[in-house]
Formats: C-alpha cells, sequence, structure tokens
C-alpha cells in the first residue's frame, strides 16, 4: 500500500489547469501543421495559418488559446494499492481546479444551478470520473471541454440491426449538423456499446488520446475522417478539405437489445494533459 497526500493532487491538477488551456498538446499541434500543408482551399489555409499563430501567441504571452476555457472533465485512474491521506479526494481535485482558474486568471464559465445560473466564481464543480485499476499509482488526465463544440455532441440509442452502418450514420449526421458550430477542425470522440452513460464517457475519453494513435477500430477511424473531409465543411465552416483532424473511437460490450452510440465534439484545440502520480 503507498500512501497519497491529496495536497499533491491539488497541486498537480492546478498546474494542469494552467498548462492545458495555454499549451497545446504536441499531437494537436502536428495535426493542425498537417492540416495547413494538405488543407486544398486558400480560405482554409487562411484560417488554419490564424490558428498557428493563435498558438504561438498563447505559449509566448500566457494566455488561453481559446477565450471559452472550458469546463473540466477529470478522469483518474486510480491505483487500488494507493491509500489517500490529509483529506477527501474529490474536494482536492475540485480546489486544484479552483486554484488553477483563479491563479491563472481562466475564465470561470460554471453555473452552480442549471436554472438559477448564478456563477460559481471558481470553475467548479469538475466533472470527474474515479477508474480503479491495479498498481498503485495515480493518472489525471484533465480535459477543460469548451461548449462551443460539447452542445453539438449526440447520444444514439440504436438497435442491433443498423449495424455498422447506421454507427456510421450517426456519426456523419452529427458532424454535419454540427457544422461551423463546433469551431471546425473537429476532433470527433466516438463511444460504441456499453449502456446510455457509458458510451458517452467513452465518446468524451476517447478525445484525449494521441492524434497518432489508431484504435482498435483503426480503419473505421480512417473511413469515417475521410468521409468527414470529403463534406466540405472545411477550417472554420468556411469550405476546404480539412473539416476533421481526427476521429478516435472505442468501443465495449454491450446489451444483446442495443447499440448505443455517443459521438463528442471537440474544437480544434482539443484540450487535455496528463500526469502520473
Amino acid at each position: 500500500m503507498r500512501d497519497l497526500d491529496v495536497s499533491e493532487i491539488t497541486k498537480n491538477v492546478k498546474e494542469m489547469c494552467i498548462e492545458a488551456n495555454i499549451f497545446m498538446e504536441e499531437d494537436m499541434k502536428e495535426a493542425i501543421y498537417k492540416a495547413y500543408d494538405t488543407e486544398s482551399s486558400e480560405v482554409g489555409r487562411s484560417v488554419l495559418a490564424q490558428l498557428k499563430e493563435n498558438m504561438k501567441i498563447a505559449e509566448n504571452e500566457r494566455i488561453p488559446v481559446c477565450q471559452d476555457t472550458g469546463m473540466a472533465v477529470v478522469f483518474l485512474d486510480v491505483g487500488q494499492d494507493v491509500h489517500f491521506t490529509g483529506g477527501d479526494i474529490t474536494e482536492a481535485v475540485n480546489e486544484g481546479i479552483r486554484q488553477g482558474y483563479t491563479e491563472g486568471y481562466l475564465r470561470k464559465s460554471i453555473v452552480s444551478d442549471p436554472f438559477q445560473r448564478e456563477n460559481s466564481g471558481d470553475n467548479t464543480p469538475a466533472v470527474i470520473h474515479f477508474n480503479i485499476v491495479p498498481g498503485d499509482r495515480v493518472i489525471i488526465t484533465l480535459a477543460p471541454k469548451g461548449f462551443g463544440s460539447e452542445n453539438t455532441s449526440r447520444i444514439f440509442m440504436l438497435k442491433p440491426s443498423d449495424g455498422i452502418e447506421g454507427v456510421k450514420k450517426a456519426v456523419i449526421d452529427t458532424v454535419t449538423e454540427a457544422g461551423p458550430n463546433a469551431c471546425p477542425p473537429f476532433v470527433v470522440g466516438v463511444g460504441i456499446g456499453g449502456d446510455f452513460e457509458k458510451c458517452a464517457i467513452m465518446a468524451k475519453k476517447a478525445l484525449t488520446r494521441h492524434a497518432g494513435i489508431k484504435g482498435s477500430l483503426g480503419s473505421l477511424e480512417k473511413e469515417l475522417l475521410d468521409r468527414i473531409n470529403e463534406s466540405g465543411i472545411g477550417p472554420a465552416g468556411l469550405g476546404g478539405s480539412v473539416t476533421a483532424l481526427a476521429v478516435k473511437i472505442e468501443t465495449f460490450p454491450t446489451h444483446i437489445a442495443g447499440l448505443p452510440v455517443a459521438v463528442c465534439m471537440c474544437c480544434h484545440a482539443n484540450r487535455h494533459k496528463q500526469r502520473s502520480l
């Protein structure tokens, strides 16, 4: 058994909030540079050039890459041989969010009640997903999720008879409907299987996978990426050959009577950071 003081969780979450909002992950930077080189539309290339410049300004001036600094989504893979000391783990995560968004001068976008709409003032609470795994380490994956793209995400409770073609249609329809509202070029996370909530969590978690690493359905990821890029939506929705930077699919066993599918849309920034403690 390994003891881990929750103050370490707070410290790392705080730092990750600031880093994720200012410094884009290398895989996303590489994807945008590649998109610039392959985009066929001059207007599209102009938009991608602005995105490249925006990344540099954010890094050099230490300001957020996007004004919507998101709702903090945290995936915690907790080793079963870890013993937390010093307080409550959920509060420790939220304290890290509180410190990161306050001290990092990041926009606070969370309202404490969905109807009263009063801002919580510190971007808490976070959405936290706990997963117990073997070992004595804690892996923190933090993904600030903006709502321009989040609002265009969808869940489909398909019938088994809809099959893979039904899945493809669900993904393509979601992307097409999102259009410019989700700030293309997109990263598209897809969860297939499980149940209503499991497929949505998989789709959200899929977004944090390195853009260059294929999943178990790599051929389907490529097919969907090609079809999305043939849509002509293009960067910023102004037309072009690069509508999406990546499609990432995760699967899980499901019930004989269902075929749940979630499509989680994300803008080009696709902010995420990961640390192991």
